[in-house]
């Protein structure tokens, strides 16, 4: 892992987090991006309404290999602890369902920026409730994030202002 200012030295990120519902997360693949088209742009109107503003993305059109590339430019990433990208599987890895990102900080006094997403059709449902009650547990017991910001999501009834 390459050098970062914003997690401790010899840091190193979870492989695998095994979810209470089956599910679990891992570290996103370019090879993943069959899964991961199919996610995105059925569900790319409301991820936009989240992450187009700030990020740009999903755009409306996105091709196979403009998505390997962004695959591609997330691995790389995470090689250097730049930021983390994980994709939330079913068990054998047949169906790509959400996301969960976890970048460094962009406001003073925060630790962290996390945020996570599920496909439209588990919106509101049992899985999206177990990343809410997760994915803030997962930061502070195995980032030990003391203070990050949910600038997309609002875990556990904190109201976040983008």
């Amino acid at each position: 892992m390459g050098k970062t200012t914003w997690l401790p030295a010899g840091w190193g990120y979870p492989d695998r987090v095994q979810l209470t519902s089956g599910h679990h997360l891992r570290p996103i693949r370019s090879t993943d991006v069959d899964l991961h088209m199919h996610a995105v742009l059925s569900s790319q109107a409301r991820l936009w309404a989240i992450y187009g503003a700030s990020w740009g993305w999903p755009p409306a059109m996105m091709t196979v290999e403009q998505d390997r590339e962004y695959l591609a430019h997330h691995e790389t990433q995470m090689e250097q602890g730049a930021s983390f990208s994980y994709a939330l599987f079913d068990t054998g890895e047949t169906e790509l369902l959400g996301c969960v990102y976890v970048e460094p900080p962009a406001v003073r006094g925060t630790d962290a920026e996390i945020s996570w997403w599920v496909v439209d059709w588990l919106v509101g449902g049992p899985l999206e409730t177990v990343l809410d009650d997760q994915v803030p547990r997962w930061a502070a017991q195995q980032w030990s994030f003391s203070n990050p910001r949910y600038p997309h999501n609002t875990p556990q009834g904190q109201r976040e202002d983008a």
